[in-house]
C-alpha cells in the first residue's frame, strides 16, 4: 500500500494490463466540498496553444518542448512487431515476442501519461484560469499524414487532466471557439493577415510593424479572446 485515504470507500476496481501487471483503483468519497472558484484577472492569466511541434505555447513566450515519445521509440517497435509476425502462431516464443511490444506500448503510455501530468500540474498551480482553443481532435485524427503524430501528442487526455485538476484547485479554464482566427490577427493592431498559412512559422505585420512567432501571437490572442467574452478589461 504505497498510498493512504481517508473516507468512505465507494468501489474498488481490479485491472489487469497486457504485459500481466495488475492494480486496484480505489474510489474514496472523503466528504470534501470543491473549493471556490479564484478571482481571476489579465494578469493571472495564461494563454496555452498547443502543437506538434511544440507541445504547448504559452501567452508569456514559453514553448513547452514535444517530447515524441512515440515516434522516438518507432524504430524499435517496429523491429518487435516483425519479430512477432514471424512468430508461429500459438507457440510460445510468439507469446513473448507479444510480451516484448506489450511492453514498450506500456513504456511510451507511461512516460506520456507523466509528462502530461507534470505539465498540466505546473500551469495549474502557477495560474488562476486557463486560456485554450476547443479542437476537434477526433476530426483532426482523419488527416493520416498528421494522425499518429496527433495521437502521439495527446491534446485531449491534456485539456481533460486540466478541466478536473482545475476544479480540484478552484481554478478556471476559459475556452474559445475552433474557429477564431487567434493564428491570423495581430495581438497588437488587430490587423487580420489573410495570407497565413500553415508553413509561415514568423510573420511582421504590416501596420504596426510587430514582428511575430506564429505560436506565441496565437497563444496571446487566445488568452485575450477569452479575457474579453468574459467581458474583463485587457490591457
Amino acid at each position: 500500500l504505497h498510498r493512504k485515504f481517508e473516507g468512505k470507500l465507494k468501489t474498488a476496481t481490479v485491472s489487469k494490463t497486457t504485459t500481466g501487471k495488475f492494480y486496484i483503483s480505489i474510489l474514496v468519497d472523503d466528504g470534501k466540498e470543491k473549493p471556490d472558484t479564484q478571482y481571476f484577472d489579465d494578469d493571472s492569466t495564461i494563454g496555452i496553444d498547443v502543437g506538434i511541434k511544440d507541445f504547448a505555447i504559452t501567452s508569456d513566450g514559453e514553448k513547452i518542448d514535444n517530447p515524441k515519445y512515440l515516434r522516438n521509440s518507432m524504430q524499435r517497435l517496429k523491429v518487435l512487431q516483425k519479430r512477432l509476425s514471424k512468430k508461429q502462431k500459438g507457440s510460445k516464443n510468439r507469446v513473448k515476442a507479444r510480451l516484448a511490444v506489450s511492453k514498450l506500448h506500456e513504456k511510451i503510455s507511461n512516460q506520456r501519461a507523466d509528462f502530461l501530468h507534470k505539465t498540466s500540474s505546473k500551469i495549474i498551480s502557477e495560474n488562476q484560469a486557463i486560456a485554450v482553443e476547443s479542437l476537434n481532435v477526433s476530426g483532426m485524427l482523419k488527416n493520416h499524414c498528421l494522425a499518429q503524430s496527433i495521437s502521439d501528442v495527446s491534446w485531449s487526455m491534456f485539456f481533460n487532466q486540466l478541466e478536473y485538476k482545475a476544479e480540484w484547485y478552484g481554478k478556471t479554464i476559459l475556452r474559445i471557439g475552433q474557429f477564431e482566427p487567434s493564428t491570423k490577427i495581430c495581438n497588437v493592431c488587430g490587423f487580420h493577415n489573410k495570407e497565413m498559412t500553415l508553413k509561415i512559422r514568423e510573420w511582421q505585420c504590416p501596420i504596426c510593424n510587430t514582428i511575430h512567432d506564429r505560436d506565441i501571437n496565437a497563444a496571446i490572442n487566445i488568452k485575450k479572446f477569452a479575457l474579453q467574452n468574459q467581458n474583463l478589461i485587457i490591457t
